[in-house]
């Protein structure tokens, strides 16, 4: 109709947190993409259904792989969302990519600022969780021929305490 005003609609770029997949998006994604936006979930490397195996995966650069190449792809300007780690990511994909990103979100995200290397919140986050925080959270080599390559896994006891005491049972 003449008279309507055109409904704005955007793209959005929907990043995961640290041992999770484009799959924590699942409620999200449907209700952005009902309301006439386009959403691209992505898997990091190494997570969801990444198929990368952990040990191929020794960089944080490396680790954002995939979301950098899904803004490579586009020809638009795009809203990020990072959840948890997932900040990070974002902010490797702006520093890259400035001339995609119309705008970034961090939701309850690690943001870095411009005075510190990236991993200083990281480092800050770490040194002040105190003792025992981590609960049934494993930290272990990624393999013996890189003892200082870590991977994480977060166990029954802190998903259900941590990170998901909020959800329903079926979540």
């Amino acid at each position: 109709m003449a008279g309507e005003a055109k409904k704005k609609t955007a793209h959005f770029v929907l990043v995961h947190g640290a041992c999770h997949g484009a799959w924590t998006w699942f409620k999200l994604k449907p209700l952005l993409e009902s309301a006439g936006h386009r959403v691209t979930a992505v898997d990091l490397a190494a997570s969801g259904i990444n198929c990368k195996a952990i040990q191929q995966v020794p960089t944080f650069r490396d680790y954002t792989d995939p979301l950098l190449h899904a803004l490579s792809l586009v020809d638009e300007k795009v809203i990020v969302v990072g959840h948890s780690l997932g900040g990070m990511n974002c902010a490797l994909a702006m520093e890259i990519f400035p001339e995609k990103i119309a705008a970034a979100v961090f939701l309850s995200a690690f943001m870095p600022d411009t005075l510190h290397s990236p991993s200083f919140v990281l480092d800050q986050y770490c040194a002040r969780a105190p003792a025992g925080a981590w609960l049934d959270t494993e930290f272990a080599p990624a393999s013996s021929s890189q003892p200082d390559f870590m991977t994480m896994y977060f166990g029954p006891e802190f998903l259900c305490s941590k990170l998901y005491q909020l959800c329903s049972k079926e979540v």
